[in-house]
């Protein structure tokens, strides 16, 4: 069998089909990857990595035979220069100094436009993960205590989830102590 990056021939064409149709009736990308994915059993983001892939691919004659006659194309990947990352990473953390959650600031930061707050919530996710020296340095500049990093923020919930188990079985003996000493009283006659 004959694959193109990990489909089938006759999935990739397929899912080129229905994105095609699922644009010309004026779908958006994010619902075709999702309802796509939910028909053929894979996950939304894997449908898109793997489209993305695919339209990648144009010196594969197999790819250029499905796709053409359809203007199907991807936007070139723009990343952030290090001066847009530097006043991306300023504003986001001035809008954390009021208060505000990094999703909230990021918003704020992006003025509404969701296809650039997509690429800064990334882009800040991505800093925290592989630079997070750069994003407490920032921190500290803007006067704000330190981001938590990945590991702390995981090991944080599952502290929190133990406590939440443990007061659950301690009500439940401490309830089970005061019913029996209820028990002990009235068998004492108090």
């Amino acid at each position: 069998m004959n694959k193109i990056n990990g489909y089938t021939q006759e999935e990739a064409t397929g899912l080129i089909e229905y994105i095609y149709t699922g644009r010309n009736a004026g779908k958006t990308l994010s619902y075709l990857f999702e309802t796509y994915g939910k028909e053929h059993s894979r996950a939304k983001g894997s449908v898109r990595n793997y489209y993305y892939a695919f339209l990648k691919r144009q010196d594969d004659s197999r790819v250029r035979e499905i796709l053409n006659g359809k203007d199907l194309h991807a936007n070139a990947i723009r990343p952030f220069t290090e001066e847009e990352t530097d006043a991306m990473l300023d504003k986001v953390l001035a809008e954390r100094s009021k208060g505000l959650s990094v999703r909230r600031a990021i918003m704020n930061v992006s003025g509404g436009d969701e296809k650039l707050m997509l690429r800064m919530q990334n882009k800040y996710r991505n800093l925290l993960k592989k630079q997070p020296e750069r994003v407490a340095q920032a921190a500290k500049a803007a006067g704000l205590p330190e981001e938590k990093t990945f590991l702390q923020r995981k090991l944080e919930r599952e502290i929190d989830a133990l406590y939440a188990r443990l007061a659950v079985d301690l009500r439940k003996e401490n309830a089970r102590l005061r019913e029996e000493l209820e028990n002990l009283r009235r068998e004492k006659g108090e």
